[in-house]
């Protein structure tokens, strides 16, 4: 009897490991998800860069027509909803002045937003400090934030603003 059980014991363990490797394994799936977030949080970035050098550094209005959504949702008081309104604003801004070299100094991106830092001029050449966020859908942008400050000639702290 005892060799009875433990022949059907045996023959339990050997059936629930072939049944085991049968199965497909899920421990790979969070790393896949990982890394679909980073090539999509990567895609998102290269899209706000190649945009943000087309319209702000080439003054290239069509930027707008390629990479903003038309019913584009501006968080800037000073500019309307709409791509058309930003178009039309940024046309205004660019008038007589020079293509230049986007000055990135950090670039971030969590899923469908994108954070990003530059450092530009004012137009009587002192420096400001701009940071951006743009919210992406379908590799357009969708929602524009973004937040300004002029960098001080002193500072109450040995902190750089860049």
């Amino acid at each position: 009897m005892k060799i009875r059980t433990n022949f059907m014991l045996l023959t339990a363990i050997v059936a629930l490991l072939f049944t085991g490797c049968g199965q497909k394994s899920t421990h790979n799936k969070p790393a896949e998800k990982d890394q679909t977030q980073l090539d999509i949080n990567k895609e998102n970035k290269r899209i706000v860069l190649d945009f943000y050098q087309q319209m702000f550094g080439d003054k290239d209005l069509s930027a707008v027509d390629k990479y903003i959504a038309p019913e584009y949702i501006q968080h800037n008081p000073h500019v309307a909803d709409g791509a058309a309104a930003f178009k039309a604003a940024a046309a205004k801004w660019f008038q007589g002045q020079p293509k230049t070299k986007v000055d990135v100094q950090r670039i971030a991106s969590d899923g469908d937003l994108v954070f990003i830092h530059i450092k530009n001029k004012n137009a009587d050449g002192s420096l400001k400090s701009t940071i951006d966020i743009f919210r992406l859908e379908n590799g357009k942008i969708v929602e524009h934030w973004d937040a300004q400050q002029d960098v001080p000639k002193e500072s109450a702290n040995s902190h750089p603003m860049f």
